[in-house]
């Protein structure tokens, strides 16, 4: 079996009988990656009809059809068609009646994901299972790139509360509304900002100490921001490349990274020790794009600051921006705000990209 010629031109999807939302007669399923299993509801209506209000089984299939197709995107895959088939009816389905689909993997390799469905009534009464084999193509592209503080771990007040007595010692008052203005943004350019004549001596001093200081109170409780650890599980379940871009030093993520156990998700970490120019400039995300082996057009990085937000952008690649730390009118350029990690989808980010 040939694999088809695929469009990827924007848009190419849209009137996909499945999902496409222009489709005005198709069954615009949204599918939901819960980590394990896909999900998507569908009520049929008189259109949809076999027998009198009985749902033909053919859009029955076309359900499954679809969900276990989208099983193959979240195993890594670019793309993938239905090689072989196997269904079974159970019950019928009235029109007018809400059935929920679901659909996992049961195998994958390299070019073929074995894939099993299932659709139900709201009771929980078995309409229909399926088991079916598609044949994928290359791996996807997408890549995703995560800043560490106020997007993964929850250290604002660790951080503020390090610079603050950091400055103090030196007779500098540092203020929340500082702190927020510039946190995302490399240590060296906070300092600068904060005191504005400091020789290269004085800046490397204070960033020193504010390192201590910081690495000191993570050590005494630091702790993951909701959604995190469970999207970071799905990203690398499928197979998708992903790199650490902070401004915080190198020794900050070692001393977080063991805490949380972060160090088994990404395969590189770009910190701010690797650049030249810290955030708002593209520099840290392009590095680790690189790195990555992957092209700006297929990255999407996740950040909280209005600085980390822009470097993103001038990247050339998506940002979903997460009020963690900050408001959302101040991330308003993001391709996406959100106020939690807990409201992604792997579904929607592949296909944002």
């Amino acid at each position: 079996m040939e694999l088809p010629q695929i469009p990827t031109d924007e848009g190419s999807l849209d009137y996909c009988f499945g999902c496409g939302e222009l489709n005005t007669i198709g069954l615009k399923l949204k599918p939901v990656y819960d980590g394990e299993k896909l999900v998507a509801t569908f009520t049929p209506g008189i259109l949809h009809q076999g027998w009198h209000n009985v749902t033909h089984g053919g859009i029955l299939y076309s359900i499954l059809d679809e969900i276990t197709a989208y099983s193959t995107l979240c195993a890594g895959f670019y793309f993938g068609v239905t090689a072989r088939s196997s269904i079974r009816f159970k019950h019928t389905a009235p029109t007018d009646a809400t059935l929920r689909a679901t659909a996992w993997n049961t195998k994958v390799t390299s070019r073929l994901v074995e894939t099993r469905g299932m659709l139900e009534l709201e009771d929980g009464t078995v309409v229909a299972e399926v088991d079916s084999t598609f044949l994928v193509t290359e791996r996807a592209h997408n890549s995703f790139i995560w800043d560490m503080d106020g997007v993964i771990v929850d250290s604002a007040r660790a951080h503020y509360e390090s610079w603050r007595d950091t400055f103090a010692a030196r007779g500098v008052t540092y203020t929340e509304e500082q702190f927020g203005r510039y946190f995302g943004a490399r240590d060296d350019y906070t300092i600068r900002h904060v005191i504005e004549h400091a020789s290269d001596e004085d800046v490397r001093a204070i960033e020193e100490e504010k390192a201590r200081r910081f690495r000191e109170a993570a050590k005494r409780g630091i702790s993951d921001l909701p959604g995190v650890i469970k999207l970071l599980d799905v990203l690398r379940e499928g197979g998708f490349r992903m790199a650490l871009g902070t401004s915080a030093p190198l020794e900050n993520y070692r001393a977080v990274a063991p805490l949380l156990g972060l160090e088994k998700y990404f395969s590189t970490i770009v910190t701010g020790d690797d650049v030249t120019h810290g955030k708002p400039d593209p520099e840290i995300y392009l590095i680790a794009a690189e790195r990555l082996g992957a092209d700006s057009a297929d990255c999407m990085v996740f950040e909280d600051s209005p600085l980390g937000v822009e470097a993103a952008l001038r990247a050339g690649m998506k940002c979903v921006a997460v009020t963690n730390t900050h408001e959302a009118a101040s991330l308003k350029n993001a391709n996406r705000v959100v106020s939690s990690m807990e409201q992604l989808d792997l579904i929607e980010l592949i296909r944002w990209i």
